[in-house]
């Protein structure tokens, strides 16, 4: 976000980094798991009893197949383990495929998802919140690969603003309470902003309806890329190597847009709040002549798509998904502890990283 502070700003103008709540590894590493998977489905008499699954080591080929045990390059075998196992847990709990959201029945019918997105299916439909979240395919769709996706959102949301409020009084001072319409202005868009950065990149169980048979090149190729390029393809699916490239791509243009606009608006709706203070109040000092809002915002853009895309990308693909998540997945408050730290870390280091950026690239100026 990109803020004008204090009521000088004829003389003083600060680029508030907060909404860039980012880390950079040295490097990008696909991490492959040695994927070990047992199943569980029902006898005649309805009693669940455990299936031993051959093991696999998954690797994600150059051309999107995967590499593992017998002859199944296309997941045909792994795609119908998939169907009968979500099968045989709909009729655990006395569903069927009729009684379901007719996404979730089609995704469950062509083996795209596991069991263990049928129950947590069911396991958040308890619960009044999610429950009612789930009726909403964007949030369907990040709940079922993430069960703390909520949690998380909270987290960046609330280290932002804590992070940015901070930011706001050091840079405001003793004008801070006088001004307090242009800070509720700044937060509003970086809670826009950080809410956009947990979304974007964060895992998804795809229940897209497949596409038109006049569907472009373009769109079919995005169709089929991830929402997040490191996160784990379920059994019987996978993606290429092009794919994943594609789903850093796709992100990047959307936050490109989300970061240029949030910055557009924020500083546009400063200057309008600082012409209505000189209207009415004589005495305002403040002055918007030297405040660069294209520049500020397209460079916030560029930032947000290539350096917040990746960093997100590989903070909830490599680091959550494939890291926290395995070790600490029987220990929720353990995993929610570390995603909170973590992503605490993350916004302090990302807002020294736009601090050097702007710095680089010429605007941001402190004058005395």
């Amino acid at each position: 976000m990109i803020t004008a502070v204090s009521s000088h700003l004829a003389s003083q103008f600060i680029v508030s980094p907060c909404l860039c709540n980012h880390y950079f590894p040295s490097s990008v590493t696909y991490v492959f798991l040695n994927t070990h998977l047992r199943r569980t489905t029902l006898s005649s008499n309805s009693s669940p009893k455990v299936l031993s699954r051959p093991s696999f080591d998954i690797f994600s080929s150059a051309d999107g197949s995967d590499v593992g045990g017998g002859d199944n390059s296309d997941g045909t075998v792994e795609k119908k383990l998939n169907r009968g196992e979500a099968l045989g847990a709909l009729a655990e709990v006395g569903r069927s495929l009729s009684n379901i959201p007719d996404d979730l029945a089609v995704a469950i019918e062509s083996g795209k998802i596991p069991a263990m997105v049928v129950h947590r299916y069911f396991d958040l439909e308890n619960s009044p919140v999610l429950g009612w979240l789930l009726r909403f395919g964007g949030f369907k769709e990040r709940l079922l690969a993430d069960d703390l996706f909520l949690t998380k959102v909270a987290i960046e949301c609330g280290v932002g603003i804590f992070a940015k409020t901070a930011a706001e009084l050091a840079g405001r001072q003793e004008n801070f309470t006088r001004e307090l319409d242009f800070v509720f202005a700044d937060l509003a868009m970086a809670i826009i902003a950080d809410f956009m950065l947990v979304w974007l990149p964060a895992p998804t169980v795809s229940l897209q309806p497949p596409l038109s048979v006049n569907a472009g090149c373009l769109n079919k190729f995005f169709y089929a890329c991830p929402d997040n390029a490191f996160q784990v393809a379920f059994a019987g699916m996978s993606y290429s190597l092009l794919q994943r490239i594609g789903a850093i791509m796709r992100n990047g243009g959307k936050l490109f847009v989300v970061g240029t606009g949030a910055s557009l608006i924020g500083t546009g709706l400063t200057v309008l709040l600082i012409a209505a203070r000189i209207a009415i109040v004589a005495s305002f000092d403040g002055e918007t002549n030297d405040l660069p809002i294209l520049p500020t915002s397209v460079a916030y853009g560029v930032f947000m798509a290539v350096s917040s895309n990746l960093r997100y990308q590989i903070l909830a693909g490599v680091i959550e998904q494939r890291i926290l998540e395995p070790l600490f997945h029987e220990h929720k408050f353990i995993l929610g502890t570390m995603c909170f730290a973590i992503r605490t870390g993350n916004t302090f280091l990302g807002s020294l990283m736009w601090v050097a950026y702007a710095h680089w690239i010429g605007i941001q100026t402190i004058n005395g």
